[in-house]
């Protein structure tokens, strides 16, 4: 593999160290060669660590280009990679007269470059905005890079992300922490609790709330005390603040740092405050010493810091939250080490510098292999009821997802989404609005395969429009030629005898495919008589989705005031025709388990504006009964972990009884809908009673044969084994489509 590298010259700060640092060490595996567009010390460099470098020198454009044009061709080279503007205006130009795909990698903000130089950005800024456009691939230098680009709408198939790695080989500092604090004129005591940051003194770092934030958690414990390292021209209003909050001796500015191996040594918290940020080595560097870092919720520092596992993440600005989450480490020695230890390994394997090698290497052939996959129609269409805050649903685009993207992993994913935004930016994937028919039939014309994607799309029970609306979708995939296929789904309840016949008619016609999550609606197929379609009896998508590690469940249940160790009982329930009448029995049934078995009752939401005010409306009926409202989970491996540390679920959702019935817990199902009763039976797990039906001694009754489960493991994983051991037919079935193969 042969790649050439564009780049000014003139670079310095983050990008000159990534760059350098990034061609050094792949040049062990990658054929590689940097042309620079200037002489000067950044090609002296490059060439003095042993990187391939050329120098293109002058102000004529044309002769230039046509000079590189003969180097690439000549040279054998296969991808183009562009650092910065002008090297992207090159690439641009390059692109169609070398025939070779081209890739970018942006370091920072192009909309930021220029500010304060409004010439540069008008000419500079304008141009490497087309060239942008024009290159094949961007890659980002984090994730948040990543997410600013699909946020402007870039392809989201053609981003990548990586990140500045450091080497993790152990390090020795030069001086122990005593010496390193009296080589700075510090006579601290031996026991105090060390915060640092490393940043350069610029109102962007914000530091006016790192210390007011230090003073308040200062407070609070009087063994904190704060190491500042970085100069700027900020510093006499910095020290005029410390004095007038009374720091004292509690601060030092320790002023421009190089031993920086010292400096992580001497401390026990890690911190940055930024304002704005893309991703900062100084918390990478803090996380291979092993310490827990406090960061404003920032550009990618969010990517690395999971908050209240190997760290604390705040909105920037807010003082108390930083002085909270200060003091609550400075109080805890264990809670210290046990988020540095965590940060660490994290940092290890996805910011190491040879995690970055790797990345960057798959990057450059996951473009060379997708240079022989341009056919006019590659890609899959994916349509459900995606965006509309339901847990539930949006797990089953996630597995979609994930599935195809085994099948193949440089297939085009376009999505229907009714917040298109979210969905590209959440699972990485192209979106639109769901009712742009537009788009839909353009995206049809360069597509193989059209997903109507799980869940329960073919009933009428909560619209008619909705399954007129999903049938018409099959109906136009059939006609621009498309595979069609019915992914995990569910069938009914279909009520209107037109409804029937219509549905029948469409499917018949227009399906290739239908994998079923349950045998209820492979009957109601029968029963509408659909044939035609391929009818293979599956499983949920869901059942494959995995639960959090369990340091992430624990700094999740910390964050809701949950013990990770405690004993409870979960509530999902949402608002339905008769749901009011039977708050005082769901009320009941929670205070008998806190009562009888001493769970605590816990509502976790799948839709939290539907289900957290039912749940509300039960919680004001348990009277004296401690219990805890949770927020819903952004992430399903967060909801599926919080459901695996609940010893018993009652459900009205069906997807809290999947995600908790594939981490082995005792269900209570109440039925609003058949497809609640379809799956309890589906995993032989037959504890489950109607809405309309459920009294306070049938839940209780109900609550008992589950908890005398709780111990039944066996039992408990057994219905859900069988289950993920038929969902494979649901991807099975798609390859099989994508491949054009006769069902």
């Amino acid at each position: 593999m042969k790649v050439v590298h564009l780049i000014s010259g003139g670079d310095t700060g983050g990008a000159k160290t990534h760059i350098l640092s990034l061609l050094s060490n792949i040049a062990t595996r990658v054929d590689i060669h940097m042309v620079c567009f200037m002489e000067g010390p950044f090609a002296q460099e490059a060439r003095e660590m042993g990187i391939p470098t050329t120098v293109l020198a002058g102000r004529n454009l044309l002769v230039v280009l046509k000079t590189l044009e003969g180097f690439i061709k000549d040279g054998g080279f296969q991808i183009i990679h562009c650092h910065g503007a002008r090297a992207n205006m090159m690439g641009m130009l390059l692109r169609r007269r070398c025939a070779l795909p081209t890739v970018t990698t942006v370091h920072s903000d192009p909309r930021l470059d220029y500010m304060g130089r409004p010439i540069s950005r008008l000419t500079y800024g304008t141009i490497n905005a087309i060239a942008l456009r024009r290159l094949d691939y961007r890659i980002g230098v984090s994730d948040a890079m990543v997410d600013t680009l699909i946020d402007r709408g870039f392809d989201v198939d053609r981003l990548f992300s990586i990140y500045n790695g450091l080497d993790f080989t152990p390090r020795v500092p030069a001086l122990d922490r005593e010496a390193y604090l009296k080589s700075l004129g510090l006579d601290w005591e031996e026991d105090c609790v060390i915060v640092g940051i490393t940043a350069r003194l610029n109102p962007v770092k914000d530091y006016p709330t790192l210390l007011r934030g230090f003073a308040k958690a200062r407070a609070r414990c009087s063994k904190l005390r704060l190491l500042i390292a970085g100069d700027g021209a900020e510093q006499e209003k910095l020290e005029a603040l410390v004095r007038e909050l009374g720091l004292g001796g509690d601060v030092c500015f320790a002023g421009w740092v190089t031993d920086t191996d010292s400096f992580y040594n001497a401390l026990d918290i890690n911190t940055l405050t930024s304002l704005s940020e893309t991703f900062s080595y100084s918390i990478t560097e803090g996380a291979r010493a092993g310490l827990p870092a406090v960061c404003s919720r920032v550009g990618g520092l969010p990517y690395l810091i999971d908050h209240g596992v190997n760290g604390f993440l705040f909105t920037p600005g807010d003082v108390d939250a930083l002085a909270d989450h200060l003091a609550r480490l400075a109080e805890d020695e264990d809670l210290r080490k046990t988020m540095g230890r965590r940060l660490y390994d994290k940092a290890r394997e996805c910011y190491s510098i040879d995690s970055t090698i790797d990345k960057q290497e798959e990057i450059y052939q996951t473009i060379l292999r997708r240079q022989g996959k341009r056919d006019k129609r590659y890609g899959a269409l994916v349509c459900g009821a995606y965006g509309k805050g339901n847990a539930g649903d949006d797990a089953i685009l996630e597995a979609i997802v994930k599935e195809l993207r085994d099948i193949d992993p440089d297939l085009p994913l376009w999505v229907l989404s009714r917040r298109p935004k979210e969905t590209r930016l959440k699972y990485r994937v192209n979106a639109f609005y769901t009712f742009r028919v537009d788009k839909f039939r353009r995206r049809l014309a360069h597509s193989q395969l059209y997903i109507n994607g799980g869940g329960s799309l073919m009933q009428d029970v909560t619209s008619r429009r909705s399954l007129w609306f999903y049938l018409l979708t099959l109906s136009m995939a059939h006609r621009r030629h498309n595979k069609v296929l019915m992914y995990g789904c569910g069938i009914g309840p279909i009520q209107y005898p037109s409804n029937r016949k219509r549905c029948a008619k469409v499917l018949s016609r227009c399906v290739d495919a239908i994998t079923l999550r349950d045998v209820n609606s492979k009957e109601e197929l029968a029963d509408m008589g659909v044939t035609g379609p391929k009818i293979i009896l599956s499983a949920d998508p869901t059942v494959i989705l995995p639960a959090a590690d369990a340091g992430t469940v624990d700094g999740l249940m910390a964050e809701c005031a949950l013990k990770p160790d405690g004993q409870y009982i979960c509530f999902t329930l949402r608002p339905w025709p008769g749901f009011e009448e039977k708050t005082g029995a769901l009320a009941a049934g929670a205070r008998y388990a806190y009562e009888k078995y001493g769970l605590t009752p816990v509502f976790l939401p799948i839709e939290e504006r539907l289900d957290a005010p039912a749940a509300g409306k039960v919680a004001a009926r348990l009277g004296g009964v401690p219990h805890v409202m949770v927020p819903q989970c952004v992430r399903s491996s967060h909801v599926i972990g919080m459901f695996a540390r609940m010893k018993l679920v009652v459900s009205m959702r069906l997807h809290a009884l999947v995600f908790a019935a594939g981490q082995g817990v005792p269900l209570v199902g109440v039925v609003y809908d058949q497809k609640v009763s379809s799956f309890l039976d589906y995993i032989g797990q037959d504890l489950y009673m109607d809405l309309k039906d459920a009294t306070e001694d049938k839940l209780c009754a109900a609550i008992d044969k589950a908890a005398a489960r709780m111990d039944d493991r066996e039992f408990l994983l057994s219905g859900v084994e069988r289950l993920r051991s038929v969902e494979g037919r649901n991807s099975e079935t798609a390859a099989r489509l994508l491949r054009g193969e006769t069902l």
